[in-house]
């Protein structure tokens, strides 16, 4: 006689997200949430989501080349994802890229501190802290 099998939980794994901001003028530290960038080591992922709300970046009253912007935040994504052409950093293992993508800098572009979370669907997490915290 087989027992019946109890239902198997998903496995949680502990993830790490920091939240990817734009910062018109660097001096006046006023940031504007771009995107979210989500790590986690168990599973070997790292995943970046980004918009520009061009309206909401009005506000700020300064001169900035949105074109720019994009393209810095889509080499921040292409760094993350590893693309072969995205420069040495994207050829690191995936831990390495997203310390460097989070370490502490005084650009334009810059992310929150890492924060930690716990979750069993890496991609449906990074939907929701982007529509939380971005959109």
């Amino acid at each position: 006689m087989h027992s019946p099998k109890k239902p198997t939980m998903p496995v949680q794994h502990v993830y790490e997200y920091a939240v990817i901001r734009l910062l018109p003028v660097v001096e006046r530290e006023e940031y504007l949430n771009v995107g979210i960038i989500l790590f986690c080591k168990a599973t070997d992922h790292i995943a970046v989501r980004t918009a520009v709300n061009v309206q909401r970046l009005s506000t700020f009253a300064t001169e900035l080349d949105v074109a720019q912007v994009r393209a810095n935040l889509t080499a921040f994504q292409r760094i993350a994802e590893g693309a072969p052409d995205a420069g040495p950093i994207a050829a690191l293992d995936v831990p390495s890229r997203f310390r460097w993508l989070t370490a502490v800098r005084s650009s334009s572009i810059q992310t929150s501190r890492p924060h930690p979370g716990l979750g069993t669907d890496m991609e449906a997490t990074l939907d929701r802290l982007f529509r939380e915290l971005v959109v």
